[in-house]
């Protein structure tokens, strides 16, 4: 089975940068699309951006143009660029399928954007 392990998050400045990794166990991951989720205090966790397993990314327009996701098929791994951080950035960030077929979730990682 699939085990997915987040990392890189962290306090931020706003206007700071982070990059968050991915780690994903097992070689089915690479046929996979795969996303970034986060969740926030008190709301339902939201779909931040997706990745094809050819490369085509997509991502929800409150991070447009600030995030970048990028994959490593030889490494089963996905990250998130994240510029220009914002508060409202603040969430646990999240890696996972894209399709309702979802892996475990893992245990995420905090991003805290705060002066």
């Amino acid at each position: 089975q699939v085990q997915l392990v987040e990392s890189g998050g962290g306090l931020v400045q706003p206007g700071g940068s982070l990059r968050l990794s991915c780690a994903a166990s097992g070689s089915i991951f690479s046929f996979n699309i795969m996303s970034w989720y986060r969740q926030a205090p008190g709301k339902q966790r939201e779909l931040v951006a997706t990745i094809t397993n050819g490369g085509s990314t997509s991502y929800a327009d409150a991070v447009k143009g600030r995030f970048t996701i990028s994959r490593d098929n030889a490494k089963n791994a996905v990250y998130l660029q994240m510029n220009t951080l914002k508060p409202e950035d603040t969430a646990v960030y999240y890696c996972n399928r894209a399709d309702s077929r979802k892996y475990p979730w893992g245990q995420g990682t905090q991003v805290t954007v705060s002066s």
